[in-house]
């Protein structure tokens, strides 16, 4: 079974941080983490940038453990598609990115 780290950087739209913030931690954090295979994840929000371009305000990590990693993005994107994970009004969503990193087996 292979180990996974979903990353999300995200931000909301202008002034809408409070509203973005109560969406994400008691709807959207929890219908990511009912996905078969996450296994949990955190939130963080950038507080300084030392070096390089600042990213996103916010910082999403999900743990994914599974055989097949493009089922579970598969799924995931059948819940958005289907209205099975609502999307709040305030999220910048075309500012927001994701990936998937593999968990080298040297560090499993």
């Amino acid at each position: 079974m292979g180990k996974y780290v979903m990353v999300v950087q995200s931000q909301a739209l202008p002034g809408r941080d409070d509203d973005y913030n109560e969406w994400y931690d008691n709807q959207h954090f929890g219908d990511i983490c009912a996905i078969p295979g996450v296994t949990g994840g955190r939130r963080l929000e950038n507080v300084m940038t030392l070096a390089g371009e600042p990213g996103l305000k916010y910082l999403a990590t999900y743990e994914i453990e599974c055989d097949d990693i493009g089922a579970v993005m598969g799924e995931m994107g059948r819940r958005g598609a289907e209205g099975l994970m609502p999307i709040s009004d305030a999220l910048d969503g075309p500012a927001s990115v994701l990936w998937v990193y593999k968990v080298s087996d040297n560090y499993a």
